[in-house]
């Protein structure tokens, strides 16, 4: 059964809340997702109750905007739930309700958004994407685990302070096992006081980001009070035109970043490029592949006053603090048989590494005293990436959409 209220004065309220509030109990039957009717069980099969619970998504059209979601969790013995968001962005994470009548409350908020920007101009979307959670019409939960138990979801349009991320393959949201990046693993920190929208793609350098018009897009919801996260150079350094390089185009595209985001009158924050898994021969330090890129963006943080994330630093210590050999488990490294084919990839994350590195950015968000962090939820505890997480204790419940194709970049 699902009840739908509609929130007075549409005409006067912006965008982000002239839309429904939503409630589904799913004790009661509910449809499989179609446009017209709006909402219902997506992406995979609508869950058999006569079977062992599996995992399952669950849709809702809405406008482009936040919506803040409660989901109550439990009503089966031995529940044990995990969930996600769009582009398996990770809210909360095993949470177990071990009694029938056991339930847990949790709200947060989940940023929904599509390519259109205005009439006649949309985001520049890859090929690949255009099959994204994360850039279609509906708000997608994904409720994951070994026995996920959903007694009920409501969703509600919501004005709140919006974090958008900037950046390539190592901040987005990888729609698709077992590549993850940070940028999905940050949600599982913050309440429902806080949105993050994460614009970040596979590929991007900062001048095809403010290329394809993702800049762009941020710039129509973006005001005071919100923060823009700005990670580049992988593929920067790539770039091979006239005057392309750290010192000249890339500090050049920085800067049109730093003034179209104050122009709105929000905040910046600068994060280097984490750092690619190239140890030396004798296991001791790691490579700099980098090049000048992160001196380059410190340069203009520090002629700009744009606080700055060290994130080619804390990897690095990451990295460091377990060796050569254990670091693979930070990476997308596995054996043939797991997903078809022999994966050893130094540059991007696997679930484990990308929840380890947002751990780094939340403890930069910390070390810069920005007023957002006093949005983070209660179980947060400080890290140190030089004292790392046990991968063997790290509990992830994989995604059921897998690709063993490398995400665009290196």
């Amino acid at each position: 059964m699902m009840k739908r209220t509609i929130l007075g004065l549409l005409a006067l309220l912006p965008t982000t809340l002239c839309a429904q509030a939503f409630d589904f109990d799913l004790t009661k039957p509910q449809p499989v997702y179609n446009d017209q009717q709006g909402y219902g069980y997506d992406v995979l099969p609508a869950p058999d109750k006569k079977k062992p619970a599996e995992p399952f998504y669950f849709s809702v059209k809405v406008p482009d905007g936040n919506y803040k979601v409660r989901v109550v969790l439990g009503g089966k013995k031995n529940g044990n739930t995990t969930v996600r968001a769009e582009g398996r962005r990770l809210l909360m994470d095993n949470i177990l309700t071990t009694k029938v009548k056991d339930t847990q409350t949790f709200e947060f908020t989940v940023n929904k958004r599509s390519p259109l920007i205005e009439e006649g101009k949309k985001v520049k979307i890859k090929d690949r994407e255009k099959g994204y959670l994360a850039w279609d019409d509906r708000l997608t939960l994904e409720f994951n685990g070994p026995m996920p138990a959903v007694k009920s979801i409501h969703v509600e349009p919501v004005d709140v302070p919006t974090i958008y991320l900037c950046g390539n393959s190592t901040v987005v949201d990888q729609n698709n096992e077992p590549w993850a990046s940070w940028g999905q693993m940050i949600t599982r920190w913050f309440g429902p006081e806080v949105a993050i929208s994460n614009h970040a793609e596979s590929g991007l350098t900062a001048r095809t980001f403010i290329g394809s018009f993702r800049l762009d897009k941020i710039l129509t919801t973006l005001k005071k009070g919100d923060y823009v996260f700005v990670e580049f150079g992988h593929n920067d350094e790539k770039e091979k035109k006239p005057g392309d390089g750290a010192w000249y185009h890339y500090q050049y595209q920085l800067k049109i970043f730093i003034d179209q985001v104050r122009g709105k009158g929000a905040e910046i924050v600068f994060c280097t490029p984490t750092q690619r898994r190239q140890f030396t021969e004798d296991g001791k330090s790691i490579r700099n592949t980098h090049g000048d890129f992160p001196a380059a963006m410190k340069m203009v943080a520090e002629k700009e006053n744009v606080p700055l994330i060290d994130l080619n630093k804390m990897t690095t210590e990451l990295y460091l603090a377990v060796g050569s050999e254990e670091s693979k488990h930070m990476l997308v490294h596995y054996p043939a048989e797991m997903y078809g084919r022999k994966l050893e990839d130094n540059t991007h994350f696997n679930p484990f590494g990308a929840y380890e590195v947002a751990k780094c950015v939340v403890m930069g968000m910390k070390q810069l005293g920005l007023p957002i962090v006093q949005y983070l939820r209660k179980d947060w505890q400080d890290f140190d990436p030089n004292h790392p997480d046990n991968w063997q204790e790290f509990k992830w419940a994989p995604s059921r959409i897998v690709e063993n194709a490398k995400p665009d970049g290196n």
